[in-house]
């Protein structure tokens, strides 16, 4: 298939979060002893306590999450 891309999708720069990401996966690929801040991928499951109060904000009148 041919796609085209329209110009709003053309003019996006590179995501320079992706971009901090990618220099220290290499860093570290090179060896370098790196503490990445780029793209948020933690290895542990948000704390239940979290997901409750998320919930329950969703559930409160006046938070402005629809209903769904």
């Amino acid at each position: 298939m041919n796609y085209k891309i329209s110009k709003a999708a053309a003019s996006l720069l590179p995501s320079l979060t992706l971009a901090v990401d990618a220099k220290a996966k290499a860093m570290k690929a090179a060896g370098e002893d790196v503490v990445g801040f780029g793209a948020g991928e933690p290895d542990f499951d948000t704390p239940q306590h979290i997901k409750d109060a998320a919930a329950k904000a969703c559930r409160v009148s006046g938070s402005g999450a629809s209903a769904a």
